[in-house]
């Protein structure tokens, strides 16, 4: 199945009262993990792709033709979107013309006028040639690939403003943040997404920095709008601990052990099961 939109799978989520999984990924067993992941669970896939992580695989163009490969090559027929992750425009233009089907544009460190413009630019593109935009509003907290957020919460009016231009999908800031959760978080601010879901009429939301959200609380995000969740973290972190159990246990030395294709496997038998994991927790299994 080639790369699709995420326009479609994100407003069947959202009239579902479920999510899809946004996954970011860092190289072919990265990819090919979510891709056989999704494949078995039969649910439609976001692969999220920084700026930083493309450069990492080579380019824009690597990353299109690897997965466009890959798909092919895996007979993946669950509907799969290739999606800039927190790009810049200019990052945003060059996913547009590598192949990416869906791109986000992070304008929220700009005035709000400004992230209009540059948001309502890149709208006009996606919309001529069938991908799925999303933007922000309200800087989601901590760091990825060097874009740096505060964590502030969103203003309605302003999340209204920008999902007024016609992108697909929106995302807010609610008091998450990218990376680990620290001890004293004070949670996600549900009153401020009930607020932004009445302004923007349904439109779907994304919820960044997925990782470390107690279950409880991703459920109750996705009753009040949430209809794309990004997990990156989490699955490095999984990636991390089965690899290093591996290479303290003594299994790198023992025969061939060394050979990247059993080095790097418990790894991305990690990414599977923690892929599964969201995949079930989100609601999507089964909806391809």
């Amino acid at each position: 199945m080639p790369l699709v939109s995420a326009k479609a799978m994100l407003e069947k989520a959202a009239a579902g009262g479920y999510a899809v999984a946004h996954i970011n990924i860092n190289n072919l067993e990265w990819t090919k993990a979510v891709l056989l992941t999704a494949q078995k669970a039969n649910s439609p896939v976001i692969l999220g792709v920084s700026a930083g992580a493309a450069k990492y695989m080579g380019g824009y163009k690597t990353v299109v033709a690897m997965t466009r490969a890959l798909l092919e090559d895996l007979n993946i027929s669950v509907p799969v979107a290739l999606h800039l992750d927190h790009g810049g425009f200019d990052d945003a233009v060059a996913c547009i013309n590598a192949g990416f089907s869906s791109v986000m544009f992070d304008g929220s460190h700009y005035p709000i006028d400004e992230n209009i413009e540059k948001t309502r630019i890149l709208r006009d593109a996606c919309g001529v040639l069938g991908l799925s935009l999303e933007a922000e509003v309200g800087a989601i907290g901590g760091e990825e690939d060097g874009v740096l957020g505060g964590g502030e919460l969103a203003d309605p009016v302003e999340c209204k403003r920008v999902a007024d231009l016609g992108v697909d999908m929106l995302a807010a800031g609610i008091g998450n943040i990218h990376g680990k959760y620290p001890a004293n978080w004070p949670g996600l601010n549900f009153d401020v997404l009930g607020k932004i879901h009445e302004a923007v009429g349904g439109k779907p939301l994304v919820l960044h920095g997925g990782t470390g959200i107690p279950d409880e609380m991703v459920r109750r995000a996705i009753t009040l709008g949430v209809a794309k969740i990004n997990v990156n973290t989490e699955c490095q972190l999984a990636f991390q601990e089965a690899t290093r159990a591996y290479i303290e246990s003594g299994a790198d030395q023992n025969g061939k052990g060394f050979d990247p294709r059993k080095l790097l496997a418990p790894g991305y038998e990690a990414i599977c099961a923690k892929v599964l994991e969201k995949i079930t927790l989100f609601g999507s299994a089964g909806k391809a």
